[in-house]
């Protein structure tokens, strides 16, 4: 049911992955008559639907989705590409009196919809100099290299994260300032309110690791089988999202299954750290419980919240 009391043109449901933000994005977006705008970066790709908890045709409840299965497995992820496509099914939403609610993890993903966030341009020769030293020398050495010239963006970017160092190098050279310079500042671009769906970190762990196991009966493997005949090993971005990653190295012959899906657990639960720690950082959202025993309210609370923002 529509609600008669109008509402921030935006909203946004962020928070770790496994805390229940795909179902109360739905709910919001049934409510208030609104649609959902996927900003989980996985969920770009077309058939990675069991990794990536993706919600099915019947749990979306009639609710039309936006942003999902847009590229191949093979296609690298560019947050200036999503940004692009983001904005204009928001703005076309909102030009049919439509309240675009904004579902996802994927932290940068979620600033460059909403907020000021201009992307710096792109230089071949550097990109294509910093990844040959990226394959010769792994990003130890480069990482290194960003720890020295912008100290914030080496201790954001793991170590190990070598496609996110080149790109953050790259941007240094091209503008001559430090990569952090060029983040997102807590400046909207739409009337937003962002709700943070929160669960306790003994919780979320075990949600982590049941929803793993869940993937795994429900044919994880095969997926990622099917996958890599398309092409999954050769995507930069999309070979290395959670559990796919894992299950590439098992067929492969790197690790067992078994330790695979330990590994693709372990792993998951330490991205849900990171993405806490991301929006625990912007003080516009506003944080409501997901726990299990409150989970019969969250929906409500969350309304309220809205609600209360219209009137404040």
């Amino acid at each position: 049911m529509r609600s008669a009391a109008p509402v921030p043109r935006v909203i946004a449901v962020v928070g770790p992955t496994a805390a229940g933000k795909s179902d109360l994005g739905v709910f919001l977006a049934r409510h208030f008559g609104g649609e959902v705008v996927n900003a989980d970066s996985m969920q770009l790709y077309r058939g990675m639907d069991i990794g990536t908890a993706k919600l099915t045709p019947d749990e979306r409840g009639g609710i039309p989705h936006h942003l999902l299965d847009i590229w191949d497995v093979t296609q690298t992820a560019n947050v200036a590409d999503y940004q692009k496509l983001a904005r204009a099914e928001i703005d076309r939403l909102l030009a049919e009196g439509r309240t675009p609610v904004l579902v996802g993890g994927s932290g940068l993903y979620v600033r460059g919809a909403i907020d000021t966030l201009d992307f710096p341009g792109t230089d071949a020769a550097i990109r294509a100099r910093l990844e040959a030293e990226l394959a010769l020398g792994g990003p130890g050495p480069l990482h290194a290299r960003l720890a020295a010239e912008d100290p914030a963006a080496g201790r954001a970017i793991l170590p190990s994260n070598g496609r996110r160092i080149v790109r953050a190098l790259e941007v240094i050279e091209i503008t001559g300032k430090p990569f952090t310079a060029n983040l997102p500042r807590h400046d909207s671009v739409y009337d937003t309110i962002q709700i943070g769906v929160d669960v306790a970190r003994p919780e979320l762990d075990e949600r982590i690791a049941s929803r793993v196991d869940r993937m795994w009966d429900d044919g994880f493997m095969a997926e990622v089988r099917s996958l890599e005949a398309q092409g999954l090993r050769e995507g930069l971005t999309a070979s290395r999202a959670l559990g796919y990653q894992q299950i590439l190295s098992a067929l492969a012959g790197e690790c067992s299954e078994t330790e695979a899906r330990e590994q693709t657990i372990r792993a998951t639960k330490r991205f849900a750290r990171r993405q806490d720690s991301w929006f625990r950082r912007d003080p516009r959202v506003h944080w409501l419980s997901g726990a299990a025993e409150h989970r019969g309210e969250l929906p409500r609370e969350a309304l309220a919240l809205v609600e209360r923002a219209v009137t404040a």
